[in-house]
């Protein structure tokens, strides 16, 4: 993950988790610009339907350096919330990156 400190532009991850949180797979599902990244509920929820997965978790860096949240992180965390809740699966966190540190979405 330490790509994510460095990088200019948002990277969203996905760690893939079974039923005990063990990690089972980490994707890439989008990859934005200097200040956001466009992320839908299907590109991050179709592979963990495949793998029959139970949790994911959401990771991201914030270029700027600041890992607070967005007004945006909060909305796009929420909507896959409920697309996950929808399909069984546990959105455990979304966390974001930045500079020194590092936040949850879930905080809040």
């Amino acid at each position: 993950m330490d790509e994510l400190k460095s990088e200019k532009r948002e990277i969203v991850k996905l760690l893939i988790l079974n039923s005990k949180n063990i990690l089972i797979k980490i994707l890439d599902v989008a990859l934005g610009s200097g200040n956001f990244a466009t992320l839908e509920p299907k590109n991050v929820l179709v592979e963990p339907i495949k793998l029959q997965a139970q949790k994911i978790i959401l990771v991201h860096n914030h270029p700027s350096g600041d890992p607070t949240p967005s007004k945006g992180d909060f909305q796009v965390t929420d909507r896959i919330y409920e697309c996950a809740d929808l399909m069984g699966i546990t959105l455990l966190d979304h966390i974001i990156i930045g500079k020194n540190g590092y936040k949850s979405v879930f905080e809040k």
